[in-house]
Parts: C-alpha cells; sequence; structure tokens
C-alpha cells in the first residue's frame, strides 16, 4: 500500500508549520518550471526547515507565501531598502519584490534528485548559484535575441508562404 498522496499546500500547512516550529524539516515535490534547471517540475524533492527567526541571506531559497494566497518557492536574489526580499525564479526574469518575513514559511536545506542528496551549503551548489545568477543579465539579453529572432523567422516563412 502506498501512502504518497498529492495535496495541495493549504490542506497541510498548519501541520507543515508545527514541524518547522518543532525545529524538523519537511520534504515535498515542488511543481512549475521557474526553478529549472536546479528543480525539475514534480521530479525533485526538496528539503525546508524553519529559520528560527533570522533573515534570509542572498541565495536563499524560502518557500513563502504571497499575499494573493499562492506558495512560492523562489530565490533571494536581492534586498530593498525597507528589510523586505527581493525574489525571482532560476528560470525567470521578472523580480518580485516586497517580500516579508512574515510571509517566509521555510528555507530549502538541500533536495533530492534520483535518490542522490544536493546540500544547499555544499561546494557545487555554490558554484552553480553564483554562475546562474551572474550570468542572468546574458542570459536574459540571449533569450530575448532568440525571441525576437523566432518572431522575425515567423514572420518572413508566412509572407513567402502567400507569395
Amino acid at each position: 500500500m502506498s501512502l504518497n498522496k498529492e495535496v495541495q499546500l493549504d490542506e497541510v500547512i498548519a501541520i507543515i508549520s508545527e514541524k518547522l516550529k518543532a525545529g524538523g524539516t519537511v520534504t515535498f515535490t515542488p511543481n512549475g518550471i521557474s526553478m529549472l534547471p536546479m528543480l525539475r517540475d514534480g521530479e525533485d524533492v526538496v528539503v525546508l526547515k524553519g529559520t528560527g527567526g533570522k533573515r534570509l541571506h542572498l541565495f536563499d531559497v524560502p518557500l513563502y507565501r504571497r499575499d494573493n494566497g499562492q506558495y512560492v518557492l523562489h530565490r533571494v536574489i536581492d534586498f530593498c531598502r525597507d528589510g523586505s526580499y527581493v525574489m525571482c525564479g532560476d528560470n525567470q526574469f521578472a523580480r518580485e519584490k516586497g517580500i516579508r518575513d512574515d510571509q517566509i514559511i521555510a528555507v530549502m536545506t538541500g533536495f533530492y534528485r534520483k535518490g542522490k542528496t544536493y546540500s544547499a551549503n555544499s561546494f557545487l551548489y555554490r558554484v552553480y548559484v553564483n554562475f546562474w545568477y551572474y550570468t542572468r543579465p546574458f542570459r536574459h539579453t540571449y533569450s530575448f535575441g532568440k525571441s525576437k529572432a523566432s518572431r522575425l523567422f515567423k514572420k518572413n516563412d508566412s509572407q513567402k508562404d502567400k507569395e
């Protein structure tokens, strides 16, 4: 008999919060593509722990709840003057400003992929994070250029089809 059941975070957030406040950890499989290539949709398992009331650091990956009730797992990429955080998914370019400490539920300490553990404190993880963060402007320019070129070629192809 399998005990694995897919549930929404809203259904278990009280239990998760209680376990985190008691110093425990929580694991779950995130959905979505915003944290690619680090976290793969429905495949990898993240390990979370409570913050213990401590502030997050640059590049931490917290689970937080937006004011609209949506749960998000994104990376801290900057800080606002008012002390709030700027978040962004690894696979995104739009920055989300104004995330407050009271919205933070937990922070990722590592993840599992195909049975192998990856710690957020490991040297290789830190190399990945720094590479991904500091190449962000170049990746954005590349992505923008690729999108524009794709649209241009589609436009030219459709004009040739009309001739």
